[in-house]
């Protein structure tokens, strides 16, 4: 994982894909947030390795450096800053596509959610010049092996 101008961006969402809503079992959780016990230190490793640099797509914000990126034993990411809510989303279209297509400039990208929806693949496929793989985590078991390997091969793929 890198930083680097020239590597493909990860926008990884926190909610569904890192703390799944399934029914378990989990390990106990901790007073602070007990949902945070449900995120898989193996995946830390797996995203680590992906050739591309890491970003935090997720209303956690900062709070992710500080509460989820040390579960997964992962440094700190950068971090999407989100606008203010408009009016103006498109119809049917995640409100963080249209943020994530900025934010991407053009650069190739993967969007890791639990919400994505065709709308907005359709919405960034017809806007975006440079290669997108909005990839849709199943929230009930959260980000899995499976899921890392679909997006290693998209990526060396490029």
């Amino acid at each position: 994982m890198s930083s680097s101008p020239g590597l493909p961006l990860l926008y990884l969402d926190v909610d569904g894909p890192l703390i799944p809503f399934g029914a378990g079992p989990y390990p106990p959780g901790d007073a602070g947030d007990p949902l945070l016990a449900r995120v898989d230190p193996a995946l830390g490793p797996l995203l680590t390795a992906l050739p591309c640099a890491l970003w935090w797509a997720t209303t956690w914000g900062d709070e992710a450096n500080e509460c989820v990126a040390p579960r997964l034993g992962i440094p700190p990411l950068p971090v999407v800053d989100w606008p203010e809510p408009s009016d103006d989303e498109p119809d049917g279209v995640h409100w963080k596509a249209p943020a994530l297509l900025a934010h991407a400039a053009g650069r190739p990208f993967v969007w890791v959610d639990d919400e994505i929806r065709d709308a907005d693949r359709t919405w960034v496929a017809a806007r975006h010049p440079g290669p997108a793989l909005l990839h849709r985590v199943d929230p009930g078991g959260g980000l899995t092996g499976e899921d890392c390997g679909v997006l290693e091969a998209w990526l060396r793929a490029l």
